[in-house]
Formats: structure tokens, sequence, C-alpha cells
């Protein structure tokens, strides 16, 4: 036990502390790590800040910008669609198409890619049905580590294993691609098992960036109590129509507000106006109090729907919402009526409110002169919110959420997705080199300006791993690691192939924790391999045990999935904890269960 280990297990200790107890941010924890290893002399200057320009962070850096343009441009939109028209607002079932569909992604590219590409869907996804993304980011992200356990090139460890193999056994019988395979899916089946069955009491159900929210903020619902409440209504084929919304005077008798009508084969009108029509078989949307809506529905024989359907997307909290907006002295509205400036056609945007003398006016909003300082309560597209807040006349009393798409660059998005992903599996170009490609060509296309790029880039979770990264340096370099290791193996003794892989799975598990997975799987394989010929084991299912067990890290948010979604999700390190140590047993459980069925392990 040198001195160099004592302190290298000391800085571990205090890293583990610092997550733990949450003294200070895990992106300090990361620079701190920067500084006090080469400070102690553990690692030099120029490894300290390696983690900085490591693969795995610029790798990290080049996706989630990648990830920025493809949701800019809309194209994650139609992903989510498709995902809720299978899961629709079950929690289960959407939790388990986007974990599925990321360990499937993830058995042929970098697990933090496949994470970060889904991370802007996941959020549109939570915002439109109202779940917690934090009940969702954690299965995805463990999903996304286990998926690289499915194919022979899903992880760094199992792409090194027939490399380190031949190190201690030249002749070895290399493993194939799809050689694992049954182990992944095993894996992946048990991780998503675990979220559907246990997931309500171990994952948290914090709010994160992106949870769901309602159509207006808490604030603006203190002043206007009973408006934001969205319905969806289905006007019989026996309705005697077509009538005007003037003809049928909804909003002065039912203060209700019709915020979009879709005829059957006709192209839906958002923000009708007066003159706009309703006929049998027509579905329509409509904003008011529940009790006169249920009036409304009553008086004309509609039906008003369980839940938003036909509008569900175009009317999520994702999409549209409502915003409260001050008319300036200098507005050409002022001494003016909505209807006469033709307001929901020209803006794309419906009228629900005016506030006045503290005081909500509903009913005859549309003919009523309007004054400077009245505030008017609007519902509609962000997009359009965002093109209305340019005016100069108007006041938004709140930041206007969501953006302005560009969806005329969808092309060109996928495009430089494509062309990532061509780049590194096609021919072989490392991984940030052909994610940055992709993210260069992001700008260049102007998907996003580099001010986009820029600020979409979550900097908390790069320096969180550029501190980590080192410290699995040192821990290596010190030779803590291979002392842990070998004084482990050495205190077995004589014991059963089974056993001598469970406890060499354990402690792999061990060092993916604290170390990286190339590290330790290059300093396991060898040692696994001599330990399981003089047990009477097959050195290769003792090496592809290794390989495997890599994966294993759920504890601690260490691993570059984990540290990518903490912000997001709004997890604490505590969060890890609960979900992950569950998650570790099992994983072990299913793990060596799978191996021993595949390839003929036994107790004896």
């Amino acid at each position: 036990m040198t001195l160099p280990i004592i302190l290298v297990m000391a800085v571990l200790v205090l890293a583990i502390l610092l997550f733990i107890f949450e003294w200070v941010r895990v992106d300090v924890v990361g620079i701190i790590m920067m500084i006090m290893l080469p400070l102690l002399g553990l690692v030099t200057p120029k490894e300290a800040i390696s983690g900085l320009s490591s693969n795995a962070v610029v790798s990290i850096i080049a996706v989630i910008i990648i990830g920025a343009g493809l949701d800019k441009t809309g194209a994650m939109n139609h992903l989510a669609r498709i995902i809720l028209r299978f899961a629709g607002k079950s929690e289960s079932r959407i939790m388990v198409l986007i974990s599925g569909t990321v360990a499937f992604i993830s058995s042929f590219m970098q697990n933090i890619g496949a994470a970060a590409l889904f991370m802007p869907v996941s959020k549109r996804i939570c915002r439109q049905t109202n779940i917690p993304v934090s009940r969702i980011l954690m299965p995805m992200g463990f999903c996304a580590i286990i998926g690289g356990c499915i194919t022979l090139i899903g992880s760094s460890p199992l792409i090194l294993l027939n490399d380190v193999m031949k190190i201690s056994s030249p002749n070895v019988v290399p493993f194939g691609l799809f050689s694992v395979t049954p182990v992944g899916l095993s894996l992946i089946v048990a991780a998503l098992l675990y979220f559907v069955l246990l997931g309500r009491f171990i994952l948290p159900a914090g709010e994160g960036d992106a949870a769901g929210s309602g159509p207006m903020s808490q604030e603006l619902e203190r002043t206007y109590h009973d408006i934001g409440n969205l319905f969806e209504i289905q006007v019989p084929d026996s309705f005697e129509g077509p009538k005007t919304l003037e003809e049928l005077e909804i909003r002065p008798i039912f203060f209700t507000t019709i915020l979009a009508i879709a005829s059957k084969g006709g192209i839906p009108v958002s923000s009708p106006d007066y003159s706009d029509t309703i006929e049998g078989g027509d579905t329509i949307a409509v904003e008011g109090p529940p009790d006169l809506v249920a009036k409304m529905a009553k008086s004309f024989g509609w039906m008003i729907k369980d839940d938003l359907a036909v509008f569900a997307e175009s009317l999520s909290p994702n999409n549209a919402g409502i915003m409260e907006t001050i008319i300036t002295p200098r507005s050409e509205l002022v001494g003016h009526t909505l209807r006469s400036f033709s307001f929901r056609k020209k803006n794309g945007v419906t009228p629900l409110a005016v506030f006045r003398d503290n005081k909500t006016f509903v009913g005859d909003i549309s003919t009523m002169p309007l004054r400077a300082g009245d505030a008017m309560l609007l519902q509609g597209p962000w997009e359009k919110f965002h093109y209305l807040k340019e005016r100069t006349d108007l006041v938004f009393t709140e930041e206007v959420q969501g953006e302005i798409l560009r969806t005329d660059k969808v092309k060109f998005a996928v495009g430089s997705l494509i062309l990532a992903l061509v780049m590194t599996i096609g021919f072989h170009v490392q991984l940030s080199i052909a994610l940055l490609t992709g993210a260069l060509a992001m700008i260049l296309t102007k998907v996003l300006s580099i001010d986009e790029a820029y600020d979409s880039v979550d900097w908390m979770t790069v320096f969180l791993l550029g501190g980590l990264i080192p410290l699995g340096i040192a821990f290596e370099k010190t030779g803590a690691a291979k002392l842990i290791a070998e004084t482990i193996m050495g205190m077995m003794g004589d014991v059963s192939p089974l056993i001598l892989l469970t406890v060499i799975g354990i402690l792999t598990s061990f060092f993916t924790l604290v170390a990286s997975n190339v590290g330790a799987t290059v300093l396991m394989v060898p040692l696994a391999m001599n330990m399981a010929g003089t047990a009477g084991a097959d050195p290769r299912i003792a090496a592809l045990v290794v390989a495997v067990a890599c994966s294993n890290t759920f504890i601690l948010p260490t691993h570059q999935v984990n540290a990518l979604i903490m912000r997001p999700g709004g997890y604490k390190t505590k969060d890890y904890f609960r979900a992950g140590a569950g998650m570790t047993v099992l994983y072990l459980v299913v793990m060596m269960a799978s191996i021993a069925l595949f390839y003929g392990v036994t107790g004896s």
C-alpha cells in the first residue's frame, strides 16, 4: 500500500461524499478533481484536463448540438407523434417504447449518442402528456447503457474484448458480432420489467427541466380563475348547419371560446373568427368553464370527449399555451375592437378575456373598444406568440415559451445526423470527429446558428465528466485498481467456476463505477482469464463477464449517460442510489443466469 494509492483512495472517498451529501454542485466536484489530483501528484497537469478533450466529452458536446438541430426543425415532433400513437398517455408504455428504442440504437452506436439524441423527444413527450420527465429519463439512460451489450460493437469494453483476450491467450477463439446478444436482450427485458413493476416506488417524481404543465402559468391562473380549461367536442352529423360562430353566439351566452375547428376531410381551422362555420361531423376544441361548456354541449346536442384526441398535439403544452399581453398607449388597438382588426386571423391567436379595472371580461370582448393598459389573455401556438412579441404596441407579462421551428431545414438536420452515422459506422471514423462533422453541418446549413449551438450544450455535464475522467486515470495509474483486484482474487482460494465468475462480475462492476470502463476492461480481462484457467473455468467466458459487467454502472452519476440525464431529470445522487442499487443487483443476477444458460457454466 503506497502513498499514491492511499491518496487516490482518499480522493475517491471525498468525491463519493460530495456526491452523496451535495455540499457543492456536481460539476464543481468535477472541477475539484481536476485541481486536486495534479496538486497531489497523482496525475500530470495535462492528464488532469485531458477529460475536457476526451473522445467521450467531445462526443457529448457534438451529439447534443445534433439533437438540438433535430429538435429545432421539428424532426423530434414527428418521432414523438409516432411514439404517442402507440403508447397513448400511459407512462409505462411511453417508458418502454422510449427505453426500448434507445437500447436498440445503443446496440450499434455509442450509448451516450443514443441517449442524447432521444433527450429532446423525451422532453417533448413528457410536456405533452404531463408526465414528469424524471420518470422517463432514468429508465431511458439505464437502457442506453445496457443496450451496448446487445452486440459486440455497442460499447467500448465489448469492442476491445477480442483484442484484450489475445494479449493473454493469442490462440483464443474470438467472439462474433452477435455472440453476446442473448445476454444483452435478457438484461434489457429485465430492466424494462424492473421499471414497469417498481418504477412508481424507485423513480423520483421531481419535475426536472421539462415536466408537463397546464396551458398557462400558476400566476395567470390566480388572476383568471376559471379560464384555461380545454375540451374537445364532437358535433354529430344530425346537427343543423352550417352555422357561423356569430350565429351560434357561443361566447356571449356560454362564456366559451372556440379555439379550432376540424371538419371531416377538410383542413383544420385554428383561431377561427365570427364568420367561420360549424357543421355536422366537425370536431371542435373549446375553452371555457366546465359547467358552462357542459350546458353548451347539452344545448346543441354535442358530445364532450373524455380527453383531447384530434387536437392532442396542437393544443399540448409542448406546442401551444396561454399568454397575457398588455396594450400600450401607442397601440393601434386603442379605441378599436378586436373584430375590426380581424385580430384572430391576422395573428393566429385567440383572445380569451380582457382584464380591466380589476374585472375580467369574456362574453363581449370581440366588440368592446380597447383601452391602453388593458390586459388581453390569448391562446395560441408558441410560434405565433414569438412573432407577436416583436410588435412594439404589445408587452407580454411573461417569457414566451417554445420557439420558432425551422421546418424547411428538417432535411438538412436529418442529413447531418446520417452523415455522422455513416462516417462512424461505415468508414470507422472516430466517434467524436464524426459527430463534430454532423454538428458542423448543422451550423453550415443554418439549421442552428453558432450561438444557438453553444447555448444548447449542458456545460455542467461537460465539467462533471471532465473531472471524473482524470480520477479514473489516477485510480489505474497509481496501481490502486490492480492492488484491489489482486488482493480479492488472492483471498478467494479454490472456488467453483460459477462463484469465481460472479466475484469477477461484482469486482468489475465496482471498478467501472470509479474508473473508466476501458481501464476496467484492460485491467480485469487478463486477470480474470488467468484466474479462470486456474479454477478450471473457461477463460473466454471470464473475459465476457468482465466486458458485460463494465456496463453495470447505475449507483452513481459517474457514467457519461448518467451524468448527461442528471440535470434535465432533476436527479440527485440519492436518486441514482435508490433506483440503481436494485438495478445493479438485478443486472448481476440476470447476467450470470443468462451466461450460465447460454454458455453452459455450472456451479461445480
